[in-house]
């Protein structure tokens, strides 16, 4: 499986809603969760989030869950439903089965339960003691569908009293979490030209972003969840042509980067070497000693755009950042070239939003580009068959004519044009 990731792995937004304040813009009080034995318990990892508009014209909501098996017995996870807190009989999703966990799938809603640090959980039994991550991702039609705040009732065969000795069939509620805490932030396209893929967005699985969970600072956090590698397609359809072990055949790289919001620059790194491509460093026996989480985004950087949000561009050119720490710097304004550097198998623009400075101890945020053409999506199998230097064509899906798109966020493999402001 391809994997151009920029970290190791070991949000609505009609335009009525968009542009806006993109931190929490306050507290909700929690729902009223009934009194019962949980010996499942959860947590929800990160802060409130809110809805965005994705590239398919519908709402999403995503997030995470911590699940711990606090008791003496297994618990076997069955199902559980994600539903309306003021309406617990509102039934929002359904996650069960293969969703949860089925080895034989590759990608899409599937999986979803993680093994922590986070890769595929073979089955949904958790020993006593053990913990695993859910990810939950919530797709509305209309943002008027999504309730102000949601909780979650877990179907579990475990230890349903404390005096119990064998497991049996146990459900309840827990975990409120405020899905209506802000705005998604609107922003301008990184990048500028034709044929950019929104490589290893979001959601489901089967790419390195969405399930990006790492133990950071004493505690689980997800700074990638919405993040976007954005990688150039010749006119061909094609990432490279010529040497494929060159960086320089590869139709992005040296691609000017650009400010997405007026802000100030609060850190950067530019003393990382290019890397090869085809090599991952973290799958490198001699080169995955060498990372940390300094220097696994590559040259990177980082800006306040105020509000409490940053913002990362990474795995840029060395020697190319025209901006440092301080700097005062304007939408649109050119701060790097697209490179190759850290943790990274082809040349590629890192992008995402956060709610801190540093990757240690920030939450993802969602957010939307106020202006794009939309030219279709590369099939997920196609994008699984290829290898690690992104070899083969992958225009097939595009649109007979491009569609001009606002205020929305490029899912997972859609093909865009950015044009000049």
């Amino acid at each position: 499986m391809l994997l151009v990731a920029g970290s190791t792995s070991a949000e609505g937004a009609a335009s009525s809603r968009s542009g806006e304040q993109a931190a929490p813009t306050g507290v909700r009080a929690a729902a009223t969760v009934p009194d019962s034995f949980s010996p499942v318990v959860v947590t929800p990892v990160g802060d409130p989030t809110f809805p965005w508009l994705g590239s398919d014209q519908k709402y999403h909501v995503s997030y995470d869950l911590q699940l711990t098996n606090a008791s003496r017995l297994p618990a076997t996870l069955t199902m559980v439903q994600v539903v309306d807190a003021e309406h617990p009989d509102a039934v929002v999703a359904t996650l069960s089965r293969r969703q949860l966990a089925d080895p034989d799938c590759e990608y899409g809603a599937c999986n979803l339960l993680r093994m922590l640090p986070s890769s595929n959980a073979a089955d949904t039994v958790m020993p006593p003691g053990q913990s695993r991550a859910l990810m939950v991702d919530l797709t509305f039609d209309t943002l008027n569908q999504a309730p102000a705040e949601v909780m979650h009732r877990l179907f579990v065969t475990g230890q349903a009293v404390p005096p119990a000795t064998e497991p049996s069939p146990i459900s309840y509620l827990a975990a409120p979490f405020d899905i209506s805490s802000g705005k998604p932030r609107g922003i301008a396209p990184p990048l500028r030209g034709e044929n950019w893929v929104a490589a290893n967005g979001c959601c489901g699985t089967g790419s390195p972003h969405r399930p990006s969970l790492n133990s950071l600072n004493g505690k689980l956090a997800n700074s990638q969840r919405f993040a976007i590698d954005w990688m150039k397609l010749t006119d061909e359809g094609k990432f490279y042509s010529g040497d494929r072990t060159k960086n320089e055949s590869y139709a992005d790289y040296g691609e000017a980067v650009y400010a997405v919001a007026d802000g100030t620059v609060s850190s950067t790194l530019d003393t990382v070497e290019a890397g090869t491509p085809g090599i991952l460093p973290a799958n490198d026996p001699v080169l995955g000693p060498k990372l940390t989480v300094q220097n696994v985004d590559g040259n990177n950087i980082i800006q306040d755009l105020g509000g409490g949000v940053w913002a990362m561009y990474a795995h840029l050119v060395k020697g190319s950042l025209l901006v440092e720490p301080g700097d005062k710097v304007k939408r649109g304004q050119k701060i790097a070239d697209l490179g190759n550097t850290g943790n990274s198998n082809a040349p590629h623009l890192h992008f995402q939003l956060m709610n801190a400075p540093s990757l240690l101890e920030a939450d993802a945020v969602p957010y939307v580009i106020d202006r794009f053409t939309y030219r279709g999506q590369i099939p997920y199998p196609t994008w699984l068959a290829t290898d690690d230097y992104l070899s083969g064509t992958f225009l097939q899906g595009r649109l007979p004519e491009p569609q001009d798109r606002t205020d929305e966020l490029p899912l997972v493999l859609t093909v865009v044009n950015f044009s000049d402001p």
